[in-house]
């Protein structure tokens, strides 16, 4: 698996750029840029894979992306209905001083630690998401502003989660990366029946306990704890399109109604009933 580069060309009349929905669900592009990147994404959830970093986000995400971090694209994997905003640019997209300014200490600050990544939770989210989903429909001179408002909301942020708290090297990741892409993969195949982690241990070449380990280090949850969210993420979908409770159940690879009921409410925070209801 070769991390591609990409090619990131700011709007016409524009010093960044935005790029709405790019539709990549069955595409796994593992890649990276020079560029500074926003990253909002809205759904009923999803793979947040930032360099040496791999959890699962829940409904929606946001994360500031540094420059040259490999990363996975946020909808990967998804089969439910997915929006995103994407903001891309440069460190000197307004000038090379514009970091200087002492008035945009904050903002610097915020530039330097997101070369390990950052994820933000709670009101942040919330705000910055509404603004970012406005963005696309400004002239360019209000979209500036809303751009330095939105870094400036972020810059004082406390719900704030930096993913990668060590330096990222691209070529010492790329043996795990190789593995984790065969992980999804046998996922993605397997969920509706039952993954088997010695299995998938074996086709990554190692044995189950290092597998284990290796695994829970990447994905900073079991393998079980993996499946389990991505099988919910697919009863979701499920539900949406009006299937029974006990058809999605089956359906997804559970063999036990009552437990997938439980795994469902300890992920979703509702019953498949209740989340079925309020959404129908």
């Amino acid at each position: 698996m070769k991390i591609i580069r990409e090619n990131i060309q700011p709007d016409q009349g524009s010093s960044f750029k935005i790029l709405l929905t790019p539709g990549l669900n069955d595409t796994f592009l593992w890649h990276l840029h020079p560029e500074y990147e926003i990253v909002y994404v809205e759904g009923s959830g999803g793979t947040r894979h930032v360099g040496a970093h791999t959890s699962v986000y829940e409904g929606s995400d946001l994360v500031f992306i540094g420059p040259n971090i490999p990363h996975l694209n946020f909808d990967y994997g998804v089969r439910t209905q997915c929006e995103q905003v994407i903001i891309q640019m440069r460190e000197d997209f307004l000038g090379k001083e514009f970091l200087l300014a002492p008035e945009l200490h904050s903002i610097r600050k915020l530039f330097e630690q997101s070369h390990h990544g950052l994820s933000f939770s709670g009101e942040t989210k919330r705000v910055v998401g509404q603004k970012l989903k406005q963005m696309p429909a400004l002239p360019p001179f209000e979209q500036l502003m809303a751009l330095l408002g939105i870094l400036k909301t972020m810059a004082e942020s406390t719900e704030t989660i930096v993913l990668n708290p060590k330096p990222i090297g691209s070529k010492s990741l790329h043996k795990e990366q190789l593995r984790m892409q065969q992980v999804y993969a046998y996922v993605e195949a397997h969920f509706d029946r039952t993954p088997d982690v010695n299995e998938i241990a074996a086709a990554v070449n190692l044995t189950t306990p290092a597998f284990c380990r290796f695994f829970k280090t990447n994905a900073r949850m079991t393998f079980t704890d993996f499946v389990n969210q991505y099988r919910i993420n697919q009863a979701k979908n499920l539900l949406l399109q009006d299937r029974s409770v006990s058809e999605t159940c089956f359906a997804v690879g559970f063999e036990s109604l009552s437990y997938f009921n439980k795994i469902f409410r300890k992920i979703v925070g509702e019953n498949p009933s209740e989340f079925k209801k309020r959404h129908l």
